[in-house]
């Protein structure tokens, strides 16, 4: 299984889900730092492989929901956990060429432009898995402020996957800036280990190591990015699960 990401090992950052299971109940933290800074960051990060994210129900008031206009959030329920979430392993095992996905959401829709070059076999399992229809209907289980917003988990706790996991050593100057999309992983995973979840950089740089794969960059709508952001988290540290659900609607993939 394969979960968000964490700081290093991308906790803080994103990929692990919350902060960690020591700080944030029901969480497991991947890393031993015993907090502060970088530390926390760190158990952050690590801690979304394998974390449960407690899942957080929002009750729908009619009255109240949005229209979907350009820069509002649609209101929408919360995903049921997938139970047969398993899909065939990407084929083919590789990927080349230009590439980009659209991912629509209950806040917009954002494109990422996949590195096949740097990342073949990391970006040939995205493809399939949008290729298979696998996020349609997930929602994002994690938010942390100013550092990343994670998805792609058919569990929605941050312990789920597609069955099967992909290892591919990331480039040894990956750099986690705002806009990159990258894998998360479970700190006691080698570096570059993916399943489906994935996570997008809201901050400037997360610091993090080069540990997780990555699959490319946002190159238009991270104006949806940071609105599903601003949604923000009532966990402590502003590390869990959305204040209320953001759904990926559809996912598709185009080749130039």
């Amino acid at each position: 299984m394969v979960p968000p990401v964490t700081r290093p090992k991308l906790s803080r950052p994103l990929l692990p889900l919350l902060l960690a299971a020591a700080i944030v109940p029901g969480l497991a933290a991947c890393g031993d730092d015993d907090g502060g800074g970088d530390a926390e960051r760190e158990a952050f990060v690590n801690a979304t492989t394998t974390a449960s994210t407690p899942s957080t129900t929002v009750a729908a008031a009619p009255a109240d929901r949005e229209t979907g206009a350009k820069g509002t959030c649609r209101e929408v329920d919360e995903p049921a956990p997938r139970a047969d979430a398993e899909v065939a392993e990407p084929d083919p095992a590789r990927l080349s060429g230009a590439w980009t996905v659209t991912v629509a959401t209950s806040c917009g829709a954002f494109e990422i432009e996949l590195d096949a070059k740097a990342q073949p076999k990391t970006t040939a399992s995205f493809a399939s898995l949008v290729r298979a229809g696998f996020f349609d209907g997930l929602g994002f289980h994690r938010i942390a402020t100013g550092f990343v917003i994670q998805g792609g988990d058919p569990e929605g706790t941050g312990s789920g996957g597609p069955g099967y996991q992909v290892e591919e050593e990331p480039p040894s100057g990956a750099s986690y800036t705002r806009g990159v999309v990258a894998m998360a992983k479970a700190g006691n995973e080698p570096a570059g280990t993916s399943g489906s979840q994935f996570f997008v950089v809201t901050g400037d740089d997360t610091g993090l190591p080069p540990d997780y794969a990555i699959v490319g960059k946002v190159t238009k709508g991270m104006e949806t990015v940071d609105r599903i952001s601003d949604i923000g988290t009532d966990a402590p540290q502003g590390d869990g699960p959305p204040s209320r659900p953001v759904v990926i609607t559809k996912a598709t993939i185009k080749k130039g």
